[in-house]
């Protein structure tokens, strides 16, 4: 009974369900009535309901994340964590602000990856928008607060994008001499990453982190169902794919 009444209202009262709902009721009348354009609001539904199931929006995000594995074994020389978005002002143990999702995701692993190889992080983010955090100096004090020593810590403070990251990476991989960086970002914008990092000569080590989606699939009912979250991860994907098809020109 639950279940159902999961579904009744995730498909019919919360977005994109209600849209989906309320586009297919159109399609309906406008069938009935015989009305011009039923045929493209039928795509247009159809495609809406496809990009907001979790069946399509995690085969579309394993498309991406399935490019690169973890390596069994890590050697590098320094750590290099990209940004993903930051809150300026909200309460945090240590000062404020906090990382989004994506971003606290990846400073867990760099962390991590501290802690198993000793090798200094360069927390690589600015500040993108007005109402944002500076996410370097975020991310710096969380790491400060969990142990990690400030000599450790590098902070780059001006990309505003991945183009930015590499751009700026390299200019501190020159300065302290550093040849071998461990790579941290997510695992759907690794290959993005990687082939900005490239197109800047620069050899990484790739450490995807922040999957959104498992790496084996199981089919279950309920990836039928339109939520949020899937249409979210379609949305990702849509945004690397075209950045993918950018970098060739920027």
């Amino acid at each position: 009974m639950l279940v159902l009444i999961k579904f009744l209202y995730i498909t019919f009262l919360l977005p994109p369900g209600l849209f989906i709902a309320a586009l297919t009721v159109c399609c309906v009348w406008l069938h009935k009535h015989k009305q011009r354009g039923v045929g493209a609001l039928a795509v247009i539904t159809a495609l809406l309901y496809l990009i907001s199931i979790p069946l399509v929006g995690d085969w579309l995000m394993r498309s991406l994340e399935s490019r690169y594995q973890p390596p069994a074994t890590v050697s590098g020389d320094v750590i290099v964590m990209l940004g993903g978005g930051a809150t300026a002002d909200t309460p945090n143990v240590h000062g404020k602000g906090h990382l989004m999702g994506s971003a606290a995701n990846r400073l867990l692993t760099a962390a991590q990856l501290y802690y198993s190889t000793g090798a200094p992080i360069i927390i690589s983010g600015g500040q993108v928008f007005a109402n944002t955090g500076k996410e370097a100096e975020i991310a710096r004090h969380i790491l400060l607060g969990i142990g990690i020593p400030d000599e450790k810590i590098i902070v780059e403070g001006q990309s505003l994008n991945t183009t930015d990251n590499a751009k700026f990476t390299k200019q501190i991989l020159a300065e302290r001499a550093f040849t071998s960086p461990i790579l941290v970002t997510s695992a759907f914008h690794m290959e993005r990453a990687v082939g900005q990092f490239t197109k800047y000569n620069m050899t990484v080590l790739p450490y995807p982190t922040d999957y959104q989606t498992n790496t084996r699939f199981i089919f279950e009912w309920h990836q039928l169902w339109p939520r949020a979250d899937a249409f979210y991860n379609s949305q990702l994907v849509i945004k690397e794919y075209l950045g993918l098809m950018a970098i060739r020109w920027f």
